[in-house]
């Protein structure tokens, strides 16, 4: 389909350069949301609408924006109920839209260099690719840990729940495969009283760890014991969901109190979030002592649709950017535990003003912060070219943490990372012609940034 295109060289002279050096080196996913169960059993991806069209939120709120209901693209129906076909002829009517966005660019690079599909998508030609793709889909070559191996993965990162018993992740390592698929602590649910399954989570964990969770130091306990259940697993990561940033250190008495309102679930909006930032700082000092690093993902307005929300829940395209104080918001986490290198704390966002105003002055300072990649919105070739722009002078490239795909679509992997070391690419050559930089430099730049930074900023050669 795109074949021609990705294969022409679409860099020239010292980017070219620089990217024939780096395109081939193996992938990290460091960060994501695939499924672990897809390599703990191995079994074939069922069909091409289910794999590339319903799961991805990028294709699907482009649809809904043109009109399309999303009940038509298989969302909120059963899965006996759909008709995989029509919803890729559906999709396939509605290419067009995609043009100039990063969907567009990772899609056909999906259907080029891993399906090998040469026709281009349009009305007539949707069924000969559906047929094409549902074939390969089929072949052992297309199954989960095959993928795995031929996408060059060195490592990939899930994210679980709180409360996950890890048991695909047990049967990854079990397993007569040599892959590395690694969890990620994903504590909102038992961190955040304004999390609808708090009252229930808490409970839950306090069984799981056989802690008695009534009092704040029994809750504490099991929380440590739920990192260490991860790290026994794995993970060298968590990951928190932030909405309303601020973090604070609360005095004893004013804690007990809050921790008790929100296990009878009547802590009132204020406290929840006075709650949250206090243990976001509590998670901080753990990740000193364990060592996991500490993700922390800030800047969206969540389910903004509420029609949407009501009738098929969260994730559905409608969580939009907002404004973000980082200064203020961490002040309480980083003057109490900031300046100890031993802790790792990631910082990403969907302000992308706060870059040069806040976060790359911050990364250039702090020893415990560094700044993640271009998330969500502005994870492509625009975004990383202004992310580059705005935060190298001010955090280094030290300070970075390479690039983590952050993706549900496992095959879109191979095309992001792709995507990643082109716009490196570019931003290095431009920094030799702009008298910066010399070329050794900026091809050794490259492959910090393709790889080494990840692998140092996650901790994954100390697992």
């Amino acid at each position: 389909m795109a074949e021609a295109g990705w294969n022409r060289p679409a860099l020239r002279g010292r980017a070219l350069e620089i990217y024939d050096a780096v395109r081939a080196l193996p992938i990290i996913s460091p960060h994501g949301h695939c499924d672990p169960n897809w390599f703990a059993g191995n079994e074939a991806f069922s069909d091409p609408a289910e794999l590339l069209i319903i799961p991805d939120h990028y294709v699907f709120r482009m649809l809904y924006s043109q009109g399309v209901p999303l009940e038509t693209i298989g969302i909120g129906v059963a899965r006996e109920d759909r008709d995989p076909r029509a919803i890729f002829r559906l999709f396939a009517q509605h290419w067009h839209l995609f043009l100039g966005t990063p969907s567009r660019q990772w899609l056909d690079y999906t259907f080029a260099n891993i399906f090998g599909i040469e026709q281009a998508l349009a009305t007539e030609s949707a069924d000969d690719i559906f047929d094409q793709i549902a074939d390969r889909l089929s072949s052992d070559d297309f199954r989960p840990r095959a993928l795995f191996d031929s996408f060059n993965l060195e490592v990939l990162a899930t994210t679980d729940g709180a409360l996950d018993d890890l048991a695909a992740h047990r049967a990854i390592r079990d397993a007569d495969w040599p892959g590395r698929v690694i969890p990620t602590f994903r504590p909102d649910s038992v961190l955040n009283p304004a999390h609808a399954r708090f009252e229930v989570d808490v409970p839950a964990m306090g069984v799981l760890c056989n802690v008695d969770i009534g009092t704040f130091d029994g809750y504490l306990e099991a929380l440590r014991r739920r990192r260490h259940w991860f790290l026994d697993a794995g993970a060298t990561a968590t990951d928190h969901d932030v909405s309303v940033l601020t973090t604070e250190w609360l005095d004893r008495p004013e804690l007990e109190r809050l921790y008790r309102a929100a296990l009878a679930n009547e802590i009132s909006a204020s406290d929840a979030v006075r709650f949250h930032g206090h243990m976001l700082v509590e998670m901080a000092q753990m990740s000193i002592e364990d060592g996991l690093v500490m993700q922390i993902h800030v800047g969206s307005t969540r389910s903004t649709n509420r029609l949407l929300l009501e009738r098929f829940g969260t994730d559905m395209g409608a969580d939009i950017p907002k404004r973000v104080d980082w200064v203020s918001g961490l002040d309480g986490l980083l003057n109490r535990v900031g300046n100890n290198p031993e802790l790792s704390l990631i910082a990403f966002t969907l302000d992308e003003a706060a870059y040069a105003r806040e976060l790359a002055p911050m990364a250039g300072h702090w020893p415990a912060l560094r700044l993640g990649p271009p998330w969500w919105f502005h994870d492509s070739l625009n975004g990383i070219r202004r992310y580059f722009d705005q935060v190298v002078e001010t955090a280094g490239y030290r300070n970075l943490t390479g690039f983590n795909d952050d993706t549900r679509a496992f095959l879109s992997i191979p095309a992001r990372h792709d995507l990643w070391r082109r716009g490196v690419s570019l931003h290095l050559a431009e920094q030799i012609d702009r008298g910066v930089m010399d070329a050794g430099d900026a091809h050794h730049l490259a492959a910090v940034l393709s790889r080494d930074l990840a692998l140092d900023a996650y901790r994954l050669k100390e697992r």
